[in-house]
């Protein structure tokens, strides 16, 4: 495939860390999509999954150097800090070259359009759902020595929950609600955001609503072109290989 060239790349929720991530499909996204800006909208880096159960491939060590090798050709690199790599929020306002850790940051498309970009998380005590995970996260660890002393495959249960609570409509209704309404009062013309894992690009009243999704299941990004068009784009089948193989070969290795 030949080089695709954009203003912009926002993508979220990748999960380096994990064996989920489709780090294979996003090196080759990465290194096919040239870009003046790209945006990182959180949960880059699960350290929630680190502090548990260390796994970090060749492969996720290969997607940060794409990153910071895209910021020595030129790209303007933000980062926006997720839950899951809230740790990276201590940074906030750093700026290193053309690398900037910020906690939100509002995006000018080339036709003119302000669009808000955050990760989504901030939004989670309107429904609940953040006090639902931190529950499963702490019950973490008697979950993995249960699984141990029984001899069962891998499983986690806070992901489990996460993706549950995710997907289900209540909760994606009143997170596009609230995302939205907190774009409406800024007074911008859109929102860009992640956390979800549910990708979207569709008006919402008059407020542009766009969710990058993830590179765990959907696998999509949200490009603007040059004349500041905006489009979700996906490798969807061919992350889906890679997953599936490395999700075994990691449970190979556990077992």
């Amino acid at each position: 495939m030949s080089d695709v060239r954009c203003r912009t790349v926002w993508i979220s929720d990748v999960h380096l860390g994990t064996p989920e991530c489709a780090a294979d499909s996003l090196l080759a996204f990465l290194d096919r999509h040239r870009c003046d800006y790209l945006y990182l909208v959180g949960d880059i880096v699960d350290f929630w999954q680190l502090r548990r159960t260390p796994y970090w491939p060749q492969i996720q060590t290969d997607v940060v150097r794409m990153v910071f090798s895209k910021a020595r050709a030129g790209t303007i690199v933000t980062l926006i800090p997720g839950n899951h790599d809230e740790y990276l929020r201590r940074f906030c306002d750093l700026q290193l070259g053309n690398i900037m850790i910020t906690r939100e940051a509002i995006h000018r498309t080339a036709d003119g359009r302000l669009l808000l970009v955050l990760h989504g998380d901030e939004f989670d005590g309107l429904s609940g759902y953040r006090v639902l995970v931190w529950l499963a996260d702490a019950g973490y660890v008697l979950m993995v020595r249960i699984r141990r002393l029984l001899g069962c495959r891998y499983w986690s249960l806070s992901a489990s929950l996460a993706a549950m609570l995710q997907s289900a409509p209540w909760f994606v209704a009143a997170f596009e609600a609230a995302v939205v309404h907190e774009a409406a009062r800024r007074r911008v013309a859109g929102v860009v955001c992640g956390h979800i894992h549910q990708p979207a690009l569709r008006p919402v009243g008059s407020i542009l609503y766009c969710n990058c999704g993830d590179w765990v299941e959907s696998c999509t990004a949200l490009i603007e072109h040059f004349d500041g068009r905006l489009e979700l784009v996906s490798s969807t089948s061919a992350a889906t290989v890679t997953r599936a193989a490395t999700a075994a070969a990691a449970e190979a290795a556990a077992s």
